[in-house]
């Protein structure tokens, strides 16, 4: 199936917008999407009319220009009918929001769709889905624009079973400073599903590393999708619910899914390179990373820091995560003191963590930055950079990025996450050096790099 016109959409018909409930989900859509987006956004309606001064179209076939995406919002029952219009007009493809289908047993309901779909080679999500939201493009999400948070355009596509979720997680990319090439909720994935979009994914050019938050699978479509995830060249991230016997009930009723042996398919995650997040702060910090890093690590980390206890947490948080702290060699920690400030020269340890001390300015960071980006011993840098400290200024971010691009060894820092802050850490976002608010997703981050590959 050609899936463009589905998800590249230049051209919309909302279909069952209504003349007496502006709350209704087709009126959303309809309205945020020809008031905001820049795609031609029509409205169909049998019983006709206008609406903001707009032509209700009746039918779907009456729309004088080509339909690229049909959102559908009609009654459940209602939903083979009009479907089948948007096959017989030339619509490129469907996002179905109604729900009522597999996920409260009418399986029968949902397989028609399935099939008139698959005859046709006609594509649509859903049913019982939120469907696409991409950045400065198309949002289909039946929610109101004043109540969502909207991440910037990046090159994170996150696709979930869950709409709910992948509203949450839009709210945590944005704050997480995480952009955003698309957001795709599934719903039942009666017929694009995770591995469809996978595969689409990975050839997209706007998507560099892809999310998922996966509920359960089809039946055989864990292995489908791990065949797929071996064949892609972008790091995945995956979000898995239904672990446990009460989780995996609720996901059947949510999605019609099975959860299946979440043991198994986290050991086979591992094995073929996927980045399984445990959870949704995981998710974010993983997803942040990747953006900014695409390339694998063997994960031997350097540490910079002003103190020392920040030091000795993340040397903990990196055991825990399977990712090494080495001793450095004598020869490294001479030239690192070396290149010290005279002040903190007979104070700081270079062992590694290198704690420069709360006496340390913002030279003694690019050089021990310097240093280890340069050095064999270590493949990446965590920076604990603590904007309170005396000698350190809001340029240190811009400064340690420069570093970054000119050695190429890949860094992630940790700052406090306040306002007052927030040129210090612009400093490191803007130069796509990812930053956490947290020392544990500082180590997460670190340790999204390092992964096994197919």
């Amino acid at each position: 199936m050609n899936y463009k016109r589905l998800l590249k959409p230049e051209s919309m018909a909302v279909i069952g917008v209504s003349l007496h409930n502006n709350r209704h989900p087709a009126n959303i859509v309809y309205r945020k999407n020809r008031l905001r987006y820049p795609l031609k956004v029509f409205a169909v309606n049998p019983k006709g009319g206008k609406i903001q001064g707009e032509r209700l179209y009746e039918r779907l076939g009456d729309i004088p220009e080509k339909v690229d995406l049909a959102i559908i919002a009609v009654r459940a029952d209602l939903v083979p009918r009009t479907l089948a219009q948007c096959i017989s007009a030339g619509v490129g493809g469907a996002v179905i929001i109604s729900g009522g289908f597999a996920e409260v047993g009418q399986t029968a309901l949902q397989d028609q769709l399935v099939e008139m779909a698959l005859a046709a080679d006609f594509p649509f999500i859903g049913p019982n889905c939120l469907g696409i939201f991409s950045p400065e493009h198309v949002d289909t999400f039946f929610l109101p624009p004043e109540r969502t948070v909207r991440p910037e355009p990046g090159n994170v596509a996150l696709v979930s079973q869950s709409g709910g979720v992948l509203v949450d997680q839009m709210v945590n990319f944005a704050s997480g400073g995480v952009g955003l090439s698309v957001g795709i909720s599934v719903g039942n994935k009666a017929l694009v599903d995770e591995v469809a979009l996978l595969e689409y994914l990975s050839s997209d050019p706007g998507t560099e590393a892809i999310a998922f938050y996966l509920e359960g699978f089809k039946k055989n479509g864990g292995r489908a999708f791990m065949e797929a995830a071996c064949r892609c060249q972008k790091p995945i991230v995956v979000l898995k619910s239904g672990k446990s016997p009460e989780g995996g009930r609720a996901v059947s009723s949510h999605t019609a899914s099975l959860a299946g042996d979440y043991a198994v398919f986290s050991q086979v995650m591992a094995q073929f390179g996927v980045i399984e997040a445990r959870t949704q702060f995981e998710l974010v910090s993983f997803c942040e990373s990747i953006s900014c890093y695409q390339d694998t690590i063997k994960g031997n980390i350097g540490i910079i820091t002003g103190s020392g206890g920040h030091g000795a947490l993340t040397v903990d948080f990196c055991a825990s995560h399977g990712l090494k702290v080495p001793l450095l060699s004598q020869g490294l920690q001479s030239e690192i003191n070396r290149r010290l400030s005279s002040s903190v020269q007979t104070i700081a340890a270079t062992g590694n963590p290198i704690d420069l001390t709360g006496s340390a300015v913002d030279d003694d960071f690019v050089a021990a930055a310097d240093c280890l980006s340069q050095s064999p011993e270590v493949d990446c840098l965590v920076l604990l950079v603590l904007p309170y400290s005396p000698g350190t200024t809001s340029d240190l971010g811009a400064r340690l990025s420069e570093v970054c691009h000119r050695e190429g060894k890949p860094m992630v820092a940790y700052v406090p996450s306040l306002e007052r802050y927030r040129m210090l850490i612009e400093g490191f976002e803007l130069n796509h050096i990812p930053v956490s608010p947290a020392i544990e997703g500082a180590v997460l981050m670190a340790s999204a790099m390092r992964r096994e590959s197919c």
